[in-house]
């Protein structure tokens, strides 16, 4: 199926994407061109030690710095052209870079410089009756590509994450971050050739037709893996459309369910910081449910802290009883992933009817309990089918850089490969090496 007509795929207003389209033929040799040298670069990659790509690293985690002043041009530019197009106050705010924005971004590149590489880990092993010694070891994808939307962040965690993993990074931005996605990618390539390795390491491709997507993700045998990260629409698209192998990183509808026992004081803090802390990314809080017998005495105070945060609750006829003020839900805010100061709330009668309601609604993200009751935890964290479950914090550490894996290259909900935040070990796959002295087998 190609994306291309889709139309579920204008999810980040596009705003420079009127350009005529290219011939589909001319397009296609491009993307597949731009894959080809991908692999050169790869294999080149594959072979670096890790002391070599630490330094490549840190190298372009400079360059970013002492370019700061073009990039944020750029970047100006991008988030003018998307204002005056009308784009979405949370597409603007991943869209938008500041100078803290692209200091914390070449941090994570030096964060990643900082972790155990993967590459060549021996993930299991052993030796046969026969004498044979197996040994079952990491390896690179080989080449990886990117689709996202207006987040140029993605644009450097995507080639660091996939130079440390050994991989050759094809990036497919939107047209609403472009140029901002190419002075960072002019950038990295500059800094990649300094460092004598192979500029084609990362590749940004043709972002103003639509159609660079679908020969992006149907070019099986010359790409290894694609990963689409964004709106549900961009997600589906390329997951329903591809024929190279994808990790899916779904939407963010995520719960925070305040339990009988919960400590009410915790649970404001939890819930406002699940919320309000950067509202416009996957792992906020969505939706807040509150056990009935803490609701009377709960609800009314959350509901005004929210509201001082300048947080829209869309409640159930229960939580509006509790506080009327706020807006009546509709059937649709319990599926709706806001990614803004929205927040679709209900009391529900027990812990068996808030997982019936995560299981009905959630999108398999990160969800939430407060409780002291250690059995509801225990309940919870069994029953909860999601790539992060969280006990008595708040949803936003559900991120790479939080556990630890500096940057990372989205959050996985599907259950192959890869489930929750995806680093390094994420990017690879495994080669069984086998070696023996003359064996040969039976029979």
């Amino acid at each position: 199926m190609s994306t291309v007509a889709d139309p579920a795929f204008r999810t980040d207003s596009d705003a420079a994407e009127h350009a005529e389209p290219r011939p589909a033929d001319s397009l296609r040799e491009e993307v597949h061109a731009a894959a080809r040298r991908a692999r050169v670069a790869a294999g080149h990659l594959a072979l670096l030690r890790r002391a070599e790509k630490d330094r490549a690293l840190l190298a372009l985690a400079d360059a970013l710095r002492a370019h700061v002043e073009p990039i944020l041009a750029a970047n100006a530019e991008d988030v003018r052209v998307g204002q005056e197009a009308g784009m979405a106050s949370a597409l603007v705010d991943r869209l938008t870079l500041t100078e803290a924005r692209v200091e914390a971004i070449a941090g994570g590149l030096a964060k990643v410089a900082g972790l155990p590489d993967p590459v060549g880990e021996v993930v299991r092993g052993s030796t046969l009756a026969n004498g044979l010694a197996l040994r079952q070891l990491r390896v690179p994808m080989g080449v990886v590509g990117m689709v996202y939307e207006a987040r140029p962040n993605v644009t450097v965690d995507a080639a660091g994450l996939a130079l440390k993993s050994g991989n050759a990074a094809l990036l497919r931005g939107s047209s609403s971050a472009l140029h901002t996605n190419t002075v960072l990618v002019e950038v990295l390539r500059a800094a990649l050739t300094e460092e004598g390795l192979p500029a084609d390491a990362v590749q940004l491709l043709p972002c103003t037709d639509r159609a660079s997507v679908h020969h992006l993700i149907t070019a099986r045998g010359l790409v290894d893996l694609v990963i689409p990260r964004g709106g549900a629409g961009l997600i589906s698209s390329v997951v329903l459309g591809s024929t190279v192998p994808t990790v899916e990183t779904g939407i963010g509808n995520c719960h925070v369910y305040v339990d009988a026992s919960a400590d009410l004081d915790v649970a404001e803090r939890i819930v406002l910081n699940s919320k309000v802390r950067r509202p416009s990314v996957c792992n906020s809080a969505e939706t807040v449910l509150v056990h009935k017998d803490v609701a009377e005495k709960f609800v009314p105070a959350l509901a005004a802290s929210l509201r001082l945060a300048g947080v829209t609750v869309h409640g159930d006829e229960r939580f509006v009883e509790l506080a009327p003020d706020i807006t009546p839900a509709t059937d649709e805010d319990w599926d709706t992933e806001y990614l803004s100061l929205d927040i679709a709330a209900a009391v529900v009668d027990s812990l068996e009817d808030a997982l019936a309601h995560i299981a009905e609604h959630g999108s398999q993200h990160t969800e939430a309990i407060v409780t002291t009751d250690l059995a509801a935890a225990n309940a919870f964290t069994a029953r909860v089918d999601a790539a992060a479950v969280v006990v008595n914090a708040s949803t936003g550490f559900t991120d790479g850089e939080e556990f630890g894996m500096g940057a990372e290259i989205g959050i996985s909900t599907q259950k192959l490969h890869a489930r929750g935040p995806m680093g390094l070990a994420e990017l690879t796959t495994t080669k069984w090496v086998v070696w023996g002295d003359g064996q040969v087998r039976p029979g």
